[in-house]
């Protein structure tokens, strides 16, 4: 009999240690700083876990009637002076609020944007976009995909009337999206995608345009130089353009650039160094240049020569410095 008694005892206040530490664990926050007419509600099934399963509301102030509710696997929670926050965005990578009240499709309405996980780039938070209408708040397709497929919530310029996402992958690849909206639906206007070369010495970009109703393409490439000791022999002409001469992993790398840095001609195969010449070539589609102490010669196809001389005072290193490294892919004569 006591025996009994004390195993109903046991599990008695084993039932109550689980109820206390559940609701201890749940919470739901009242969202209240955003609207005049409207109010929402944050539920965490368990604050101590970083994502947590909830959902996120928005209810009529007036009336108290429920408009939208968004379930989540995956929900996180930052307070502020012990409230949950709206309409924080610490765009790509920082604080973003659960619930943003914005004017997305600049009509002069603020819409709805609602966390609903973490399904965007590198495990960042997502969201669920409604747009204000006469009847109330309508989802859009179009503009939640601006909140799942990029990094986070997208920025507004209310001021310019544009959309701007970002997403990236790895360190090396970032792609920059700007939109406008027509028809009451984000129209991408302009692309940037850059990545890191695999010479690792530029970076290559890819930008989309649109043009007359269609998106353009235009590639070109930048210069990255993290170190500057790499740079052998350095000059640059009277246009602005310049001309280096860099090592790269054993390799020798010839670099001829614009004044702006896009890279217009880039080689890095095989390079012929005279000593007595004092002097470094190598040829590239039937054209030979010839590199010296006072500029460059151009050698054509045509038999035509072009004699570029370097702008004074511009002269960084010395040709006669490629004597004293060993390069794969330079052969002396």
């Amino acid at each position: 009999m006591n025996r009994t008694l004390n195993t109903m005892k046991f599990l008695m206040l084993l039932i109550l240690t689980t109820a206390i530490n559940q609701a201890h664990s749940q919470a739901t926050f009242i969202i209240d700083d955003f609207s005049k007419d409207y109010y929402g509600k944050l539920y965490i099934s368990d604050t101590a876990d970083v994502f947590s399963e909830g959902w996120i509301a928005v209810y009529n102030r007036k009336t108290k009637k429920q408009l939208i509710k968004i379930n989540s696997e995956e929900l996180t929670f930052t307070l502020r002076e012990g409230k949950v926050k709206s309409n924080i965005k610490e765009l790509p990578y920082g604080e973003q609020s659960q619930l943003i009240y914005e004017d997305f499709n600049f009509d002069g309405r603020n819409d709805l944007a609602l966390m609903d996980g973490q399904n965007s780039c590198y495990h960042g938070p997502s969201f669920q976009i409604y747009l204000a209408t006469d009847n109330g708040f309508k989802h859009s397709a179009e503009f939640t995909r601006l909140a799942q497929e990029y990094c986070g919530m997208f920025s507004v310029d209310a001021q310019s009337k544009r959309i701007n996402t970002m997403t990236k992958s790895g360190c090396c690849w970032h792609q920059f999206s700007e939109f406008i909206v027509e028809n009451n639906k984000p129209v991408a206007v302009k692309i940037l995608e850059e990545g890191l070369n695999p010479n690792g010495i530029m970076w290559d970009y890819t930008e989309y345009n649109r043009i007359n109703g269609k998106m353009v393409e235009k590639y070109y490439s930048l210069l990255n130089i993290e170190n500057e000791k790499d740079v052998i022999y350095y000059f640059e002409f009277s246009n602005g353009k310049a001309m280096r001469l860099l090592k790269q992993n054993d390799l020798l790398n010839y670099v001829f650039t614009d004044k702006g840095s896009k890279v217009e001609l880039f080689y890095a195969d095989t390079f012929y160094y005279s000593k007595n010449e004092n002097a470094i070539w190598f040829t590239n589609n039937k054209t030979t240049y010839k590199i010296n102490a006072t500029g460059m010669q151009v050698s054509m196809p045509n038999n035509k020569t072009i004699n570029m001389n370097a702008k004074p005072g511009t002269q960084k290193g010395l040709i006669s410095d490629l004597q004293n490294t060993k390069f794969e892919n330079v052969v002396e004569e």
